[in-house]
């Protein structure tokens, strides 16, 4: 487990050193953020355009202090956007007048777009990066027309995906239910279910079945196992629990999964159309995922292990998430990244399957998962992956332009 834990913190270290240089005091809020981003060296390939974009990304979530069931959103957008972006520009080459226009071009008007659409507290200092990588020529300005009016079609979507239509059914009461922690009652992630999906056709598509039943023997074997852990916690396994928590003000769950891509975008030196449609999917099975989860979690509405035994601790880092507890978001989430990632790169598959295993038992070490809340949540995001993958390898998906996208999510 060591191994594996060194493997996490190097990443998440990584991940934390993508920082924006920004011109401004030390302890300035996002609003204040008006300096061109800039991605640090070590989260960018100097070739490409799109990891530099997503390292600056990565800052602004972290930032801006959001949360994961926000950000995995934030991050389809903007993988989808520039795969499109750079797929359009491609095709837009047989044309005479746009031979020359640039994937670079396309990937930094697409992300201006869509993360000014995400942080308009940022827009100014999107536009000064913008600007500042205009130095290629007529091609990049051909190439960020077409970027541009990409993000524009994501934005269009993302402002009609139901993500901010409020939470208005009710939540049960009653013994085994899970209790929220704020008056009046209410649940993180809460319209999830209910938003516009990328490749599933539905939200309980991979729906997992109903977890051990309240008071039975499987769920108190389950609490059972969380309670020891939780009294005899090692510093080893706090330390696990910690480094995955990857809440608000770091790049969050999925940022870290996006983040190993680049990883490897940079080992095996990827094209930019290669680098984006990695992201690009991984960004938008991770998205549905989550949404398979919620719509599992709010099918449910299971109990949390630390409220169905007070005596069971939570590890400050981890903290209470005001969501069900089952099925796990984390593993949902990391599941489905794995999975994406291990197809595009299958020499690091015990690798990617350790870390699986691993971001899964932090939220037990953590004191605010059973076991089975993982086992469900890792078959899902898989089962969720899987789809996404078929349905792309298709060639009429959601990431296929300007096809009619109706059996595939792009509704």
């Amino acid at each position: 487990m060591r191994f594996h834990s060194t493997v996490s913190l190097r990443a998440l270290c990584v991940v934390a050193a993508v920082a924006p240089v920004f011109a401004c005091e030390p302890n300035a809020g996002p609003s204040r953020l008006t300096a061109p981003l800039v991605a640090s060296r070590s989260a960018a390939t100097e070739e490409l355009a799109s990891p530099g974009w997503q390292a600056i990304e990565a800052n602004l979530v972290a930032r801006a202090n959001l949360a994961a069931v926000v950000s995995t959103r934030a991050y389809s957008l903007l993988g989808v956007a520039q795969y499109l972006a750079v797929q359009r520009t491609e095709g837009s080459r047989r044309d005479e007048h746009s031979r020359d226009a640039s994937d670079a071009g396309a990937v930094a008007g697409a992300s201006a777009v869509v993360l000014s659409y995400l942080f308009p507290s940022q827009a100014q200092a999107l536009e000064d990066t913008v600007k500042a990588q205009r130095g290629g020529g007529p091609g990049f300005a051909r190439g960020e027309v077409i970027g541009r009016a990409v993000g524009a079609e994501i934005v269009a979507r993302a402002q009609a995906d139901g993500f901010s239509t409020p939470f208005t059914r009710t939540i049960p009461v009653g013994a085994g239910f899970w209790v929220s922690n704020t008056t009046p009652a209410t649940v993180a992630g809460g319209p999830l279910p209910g938003v516009r999906p990328w490749f599933l056709t539905s939200a309980r598509q991979f729906r997992p079945g109903p977890p051990p039943a309240f008071g039975s023997r499987g769920f108190l074997a389950g609490l059972a196992e969380i309670r020891h852990l939780s009294d005899t916690r090692t510093a080893e396994q706090i330390a696990i629990a910690t480094v995955w928590a990857q809440g608000a003000g770091t790049p969050t769950t999925a940022g870290f999964w996006l983040q190993i891509a680049t990883d490897g975008i940079q080992s095996h030196r990827l094209s930019e159309r290669q680098a984006t449609h990695l992201y690009a999917l991984l960004g938008a099975s991770m998205f549905d995922a989550q949404i398979g989860c919620w719509d599992a979690k709010e099918t449910y509405w299971f109990i949390r292990p630390w409220q169905a035994d007070p005596g069971i601790t939570v590890v400050a880092a981890v903290g209470k998430p005001n969501h069900p507890s089952y099925p796990s978001g984390h593993s949902c989430i990391s599941s489905s990244a794995g999975a994406v990632l291990t197809t595009f790169f299958p020499e690091q598959r015990r690798e990617l399957s350790a870390m699986v295993t691993e971001a899964g038992l932090s939220r037990m070490y953590g004191g605010i998962h059973y076991r089975f809340d993982i086992e469900a949540g890792q078959q899902l995001g898989r089962s969720v992956a899987r789809f996404t993958m078929r349905a792309d390898r298709s060639g009429h998906s959601v990431l296929t332009p300007d096809t009619d996208h109706e059996h595939h999510g792009g509704r």
